[in-house]
C-alpha cells in the first residue's frame, strides 16, 4: 500500500508562545470592548443595545402591548447574539428591575424578581415585556441617519453601533462589569442634575468639576437611602474616575419602635434581617426584643426593631447596625468607560459630560443633515411635479404615446432622472389631482425648513442652543425628584460589646484533654463537674467576665479568649483547638485571669522558670505568640499566680523533693527561658529521669495542697520551712507515707 503524501499548503506555523499571546489578547480585547465596558455615546454593553434594538424591530414600544419574554430572547439571540439565552435574559431582567435601574429600559409584566432576592425571577416563557417611556432616549432617533451600521455575526442583517442617546444614560443608570485587568462600577444619577450639568457645560465648557457639582449633587440609587459620605470624598471621585462612597439605609421612630423604610442600593432587605437576628441570638442586641418585616403593597419596604423597654438608645443601636450589619454599604467607583475613540479609559465626571456633549452634538448635526438632505430632495422632486401640473397633458401624451417616456420626459421638461422616475411611478389620478397651490405651498414650507437647517448647520453655537433645548425638553417629559438624600455623617460605630455584658465574677475550668467551660462566682468546685470519657481536670483561674482567659500550651506559648464568650459550664464546655490555632501536638496545660499588672509564674518542667506580668502574655492571634522557650524534650508546666513579693515558690520535683525559695529570687522577665528554679542533675536531665512534677507560689501564712491523684496532704506557712533553701538547690524530701508521684500543687490563701 503506498502510504500518501502529507500536504502542509495553506496552513500555518506559529510558536506556540505566539500563538497563545495573540490569542488570549484577542480574547482580551473581546471582553473588554464587547462584552464588559460600556460605551460613552448610549451607556450600553452589545447585550443591552441588542435587547433594546430587537424590541423596537418587534415593535414592542411603550404604546404597544406587552410579548412574551422568550420572542425577544429568541430574536436577540438568533439574530444579533450568539450567546447563552439566560445570560441575554438576565441582562434583560436587569434592564426591567426598578430597584436596579434607576430609570428603567424594559418595562416587564409578571415576576421580574424582587429586591430581597434579584435573582427570583420567572422564566422567560411565563414573563411579558416591551420597552419603556424612556427607551425613546435611545431609539428615536435611530432612523433618522443619526447611527453606524454593522453586518450582524452571521452578515444577514445590520445593527447599530452605538444608539444615539438624547442624553447620557451612561451616568443616569450606571453600571458594572469585569473584563481582563480592568473594571468598570458606575453609579446611577438623577435625570434632571445630569442635564443641567449638561447645560451648563454646553454654556461654559471651562466649568470645573465643582461648578457641575452644584447640579449634580452625587449619586442617585434607585432604593433611595442616603449617601454619607463627605462632600470631598465625592468631589474626589469626580474628579480622578475612581474613588468610594458610603450609602446607608433611612429610618424613623415610630410609637417607639425603630421603622426602617428604604435600603441601601443592592442589599437585600431579607438578608439584612437575619442578620439582625443572627446578632441577637449571639447575645450582641440584647436591648432588642424583636425584628419583624411589616413590608405590603402599601409600605414596600418596612422593617420594625422592638426594643427591650423605653429606655434604650435606638440612636446608638442604630449606629451599631450601620457598622455591623449591610443597613450602610461602601460603594466602589471606577469610571472605566469606551470612549469615542474605541478604547477603555477612566474618565472624570466633566470629561466624561465632555466627550458625550461632543457625541450629542455630531449626532444632531449627522440627523439635521439627513434631514436636510430630504427636504432638498424632496423640493427637487416638487419642481418636476410643478412642471407637470403645468404641462399635464403633454405629459399625459407622451406617456401614451413613446415606448420609453422617460428619456423623452426629461427632455422635452428639463427633469432630472429622479423628477422623471417620480412621475411615472405616480398614479395617473394623483397626477390629475395635482393642483399647484398645494405644491407651491409644500415647496415655501420645505424652504424655510431648507433655510433654518442650514443656518443652524453652519452655526456652533445655534447648534449648541439646539442640543440644550432637547435636553431641556428630555428633562421635562423623563426626569423627575431625587431618590437618595446626600447628609454628611459620622463613620458609624459599633457598640462595644464589653458594654452589654455584665461584668461578674466567673471561673474558668480547663480539661486535660483540652476543653474549657466558664461558670459564674467563684465557689464552683471543678472536682465535681463532668467530664468526658478520659478527660479529667487539669486547671482553674478565676476572675471577671469581661477580662480575657490567657491559657499556655506545653509548647510555652499563650492564647486568648474573652472570658464571657467561653461556652457555660452547664454542659462539658468546648474544645480550645476549635477556636485557636497551637502547634501540632501542642496540650493546653494551663489557664491565667486577673488584672494586667497581676504576676504569674511560668516555668518548664526542665527546672527553669521566670516571673512575667500578666499584660505581656496577652496576644490576639489563634496561632498565640511564644512567651516560654522550653528546653529540648521539655515540657511547659502549668502557670502559678504571685500573690505577693514575699511569697514562697514551692517546686516539687517526679523524686519526691520539695524545694521553697522566695519569688524575689525568680527575675521578672516578657518572655524567654528564665533562671534555674530547680537543680536536676545532667544526666538525669538529659534522660528525663527527672522532671519538675510541679510548682506553686503561697502567701505568706497560707498553706500548700499536695495532690497524688484523687489524695491530698496538706503543708502549712510553718511546715515549709524545713523545705526552704536556694533557688537551684534540690530540696528536702517529702516525709515517708507521703506519695512521691506527686501531680498538682495548690496554694490556699490565710485562714
Amino acid at each position: 500500500m503506498e502510504e500518501q503524501e502529507l500536504n502542509f499548503e495553506g496552513i500555518e506555523r506559529q510558536a506556540l508562545r505566539v500563538f497563545t499571546e495573540k490569542a488570549y489578547l484577542d480574547y482580551s480585547m473581546y471582553v473588554i470592548l464587547d462584552r464588559a465596558l460600556p460605551s460613552i455615546g448610549d451607556g450600553l454593553k452589545p447585550v443591552q443595545r441588542r435587547i433594546i434594538y430587537a424590541m423596537s424591530e418587534l415593535g414592542l414600544s411603550a404604546a404597544s402591548k406587552h410579548k412574551k419574554s422568550a420572542r425577544t430572547v429568541g430574536d436577540v439571540i438568533g439574530k444579533f447574539h450568539p450567546h447563552g439565552d439566560s445570560a441575554c435574559y438576565e441582562a434583560m431582567v436587569l434592564m426591567a428591575q426598578p430597584f436596579a435601574y434607576r430609570y428603567p429600559i424594559v418595562d416587564g409584566q409578571g415576576n421580574w424578581g424582587s429586591q430581597d432576592d434579584p435573582k427570583s425571577f420567572a422564566a422567560m416563557r411565563y414573563t411579558e415585556a416591551k420597552l419603556t417611556a424612556y427607551a425613546d432616549v435611545l431609539l428615536g432617533e435611530l432612523a433618522h441617519g443619526t447611527a453606524d451600521w454593522t453586518a450582524n455575526f452571521d452578515g444577514t442583517l445590520e445593527e447599530p453601533v452605538i444608539l444615539p442617546a438624547r442624553l447620557p444614560n451612561l451616568l443616569l443608570n450606571g453600571t458594572s462589569g469585569i473584563a481582563v485587568g480592568m473594571a468598570t462600577d458606575i453609579p446611577p444619577h438623577n435625570l434632571r442634575e445630569v442635564a443641567a450639568a449638561c447645560i451648563q457645560l454646553l454654556e461654559d465648557p471651562e466649568a470645573s468639576t465643582a461648578a457641575l457639582m452644584k447640579h449634580i449633587k452625587g449619586p442617585d440609587l434607585p432604593t433611595g437611602a442616603e449617601i454619607v459620605s463627605a462632600r470631598a470624598e465625592l468631589k474626589a471621585f469626580y474628579e480622578s474616575g475612581t474613588g468610594s462612597f458610603k450609602a446607608r439605609a433611612t429610618y424613623q421612630i415610630d410609637d417607639g419602635n425603630v421603622v426602617i423604610t428604604a435600603f441601601p442600593y443592592q442589599v437585600s432587605p431579607a438578608r439584612v434581617q437575619e442578620q439582625i437576628a443572627e446578632q441577637m441570638r449571639a447575645k450582641k442586641l440584647p436591648m432588642l426584643e424583636d425584628v419583624r418585616d411589616e413590608s405590603d403593597h402599601e409600605n414596600p419596604v418596612r422593617l420594625v426593631l422592638v426594643p427591650r423597654s423605653n429606655r434604650v438608645d435606638l440612636v446608638e443601636v442604630m449606629n451599631h447596625l450601620f457598622a455591623t450589619s449591610d443597613l450602610e454599604r461602601n460603594y466602589r467607583v471606577n469610571l472605566n468607560i469606551i470612549g469615542l475613540d474605541g478604547r477603555p479609559r477612566v474618565l472624570g465626571l466633566k470629561a466624561i459630560l465632555a466627550e458625550w456633549l461632543t457625541y450629542r452634538i455630531a449626532t444632531v448635526r449627522r440627523r439635521l443633515e439627513h434631514r436636510l438632505e430630504r427636504v432638498s430632495r424632496r423640493l427637487h422632486i416638487l419642481e418636476g411635479m410643478l412642471a407637470v401640473y403645468l404641462n399635464l397633458d403633454e405629459v399625459i401624451r407622451i406617456i401614451r404615446r413613446e415606448d420609453e417616456p422617460k428619456p423623452v420626459l426629461m427632455t422635452r421638461l428639463k427633469l432630472s432622472d429622479e423628477q422623471a422616475e417620480e412621475i411615472l411611478n405616480t398614479r395617473l389620478r394623483h397626477l390629475a389631482r395635482l393642483e399647484e397651490m398645494k405644491i407651491r405651498e409644500e415647496q415655501k414650507s420645505l424652504a424655510t425648513e431648507r433655510k433654518e437647517l442650514e443656518v443652524l448647520l453652519a452655526s456652533e453655537a445655534r447648534l449648541k442652543r439646539l442640543v440644550a433645548a432637547e435636553i431641556r425638553a428630555d428633562a421635562d417629559r423623563h426626569g423627575d425628584e431625587r431618590r437618595t438624600r446626600i447628609i454628611e455623617r459620622e463613620a458609624a460605630q459599633a457598640i462595644d460589646e464589653t458594654t452589654l455584658i455584665a461584668n461578674e465574677p466567673v471561673s474558668v475550668m480547663l480539661s486535660s484533654g483540652g476543653w474549657v467551660r466558664a461558670a459564674k462566682g467563684h465557689e464552683m468546685d471543678p472536682r465535681t463537674l463532668s467530664y468526658k470519657s478520659g478527660d479529667a481536670y487539669q486547671a482553674m483561674a478565676r476572675g471577671r467576665s469581661l477580662q480575657p482567659a490567657v491559657f499556655i500550651d506545653s509548647t510555652g506559648r499563650t492564647y486568648c479568649l474573652p472570658a464571657h464568650s467561653l461556652a457555660s459550664a452547664r454542659g462539658q464546655g468546648e474544645p480550645l483547638s476549635g477556636r485557636l490555632n497551637p502547634p501540632d501536638g501542642a496540650k493546653f496545660v494551663g489557664v491565667m485571669m486577673g488584672e494586667t499588672e497581676d504576676l504569674w509564674l511560668l516555668a518548664s518542667d526542665a527546672g527553669y522558670g521566670f516571673v512575667a506580668r500578666l499584660e505581656d502574655l496577652i496576644t490576639d492571634r489563634r496561632a498565640g505568640k511564644t512567651v516560654l522557650n522550653v528546653p529540648a524534650n521539655a515540657l511547659a508546666l502549668p502557670p502559678a499566680r504571685v500573690p505577693a513579693e514575699d511569697a514562697l515558690v514551692v517546686v516539687v520535683s517526679s523524686e519526691g523533693k520539695l524545694l521553697a525559695f522566695p519569688v524575689s529570687e525568680v527575675p521578672q522577665m516578657p518572655r524567654g527561658k528564665g533562671n534555674k528554679l530547680y537543680d536536676i542533675p545532667g544526666k538525669k536531665a538529659a534522660a528525663r529521669a527527672e522532671v519538675v512534677a510541679a510548682l506553686a507560689v503561697v502567701a505568706p501564712r497560707g498553706s500548700l495542697e499536695v495532690w497524688a491523684g484523687d489524695k491530698k496532704r496538706s503543708l502549712s506557712w510553718a511546715d515549709l520551712k524545713d523545705y526552704r533553701g536556694e533557688r537551684a538547690h534540690r530540696g528536702a524530701v517529702l516525709p515517708r507515707g507521703w506519695p512521691r508521684s506527686v501531680d498538682r500543687l495548690e496554694a490556699l490563701p490565710p485562714q
